[in-house]
């Protein structure tokens, strides 16, 4: 089997980095999916829903772009769940810090999806991955500069645990790259159940 071709349906800088520090380089297609077009309340089918779409959206373009290669499509999808509520990226510094104010000393339980498309086998396997993420009793001066720095605007609940945010961070339970955007154990098993292997050298990771 040909080495694989690794087609990363977002923008994530995180998602990305990743791939890259395991090894795998990918392509990066960004879906442009409109996230507001599914309203779905339970977590995990939210999360797996919005990454099989974001995977989808790229699919046609990086089928033709790579006709007659072998490549995988990944989509991926990150929300927090705290309360019973479902949280995404804040759209405001006020919905930022109002947010933070129910987190700290709290925990919530971060939900990634992700979807694998195999496009030569036209196969499909989607995952989730669940991992609990405690906070600090974060004051409202830590709270209110941590916003400003404007890092929380950009992420699912508001936070980081690999920059900025994980100073406010007191423990996770569960995967954590699961919390950065993307499960490397999930991956795995994901390439494993479509029959690939992975292979590691000196120059990354070969996925064939």
């Amino acid at each position: 089997m040909a080495d694989s071709i690794f087609v990363l349906a977002s923008a994530s800088p995180a998602r990305k980095k990743i791939l890259e520090n395991a090894g795998i380089t990918p392509i990066v297609r960004v879906s442009y999916f409109d996230e507001d077009a599914i309203q779905v309340s339970d977590p995990t089918s939210l999360v797996l829903t919005l990454a099989q779409c974001k995977a989808k959206a790229v699919l046609p373009k990086v089928s033709q772009e790579l006709s007659g290669q072998n490549a995988l499509v990944m989509g991926c999808d990150s929300i927090m769940y705290l309360n019973g509520l479902v949280y995404g990226k804040p759209e405001t510094k006020e919905v930022a810090i109002a947010t933070w104010q129910k987190m700290r000393g709290n925990y919530c339980e971060l939900y990634t999806g992700h979807c694998l498309i195999d496009i030569q086998n036209q196969r499909t396997v989607m995952r989730h991955g669940v991992t609990k993420v405690y906070f600090s009793d974060a004051t409202d001066a830590e709270i209110e500069s941590y916003v400003n720095s404007g890092e929380p605007l950009c992420c699912a609940g508001c936070f980081t645990l690999e920059k900025l945010g994980g100073l406010l961070i007191e423990k996770i339970e569960g995967c954590h790259t699961n919390v950065l955007g993307l499960s490397l154990p999930i991956l795995r098993q994901m390439l494993k159940e479509l029959g690939y292997s992975i292979q590691f050298s000196a120059n990354g990771t070969i996925i064939r």
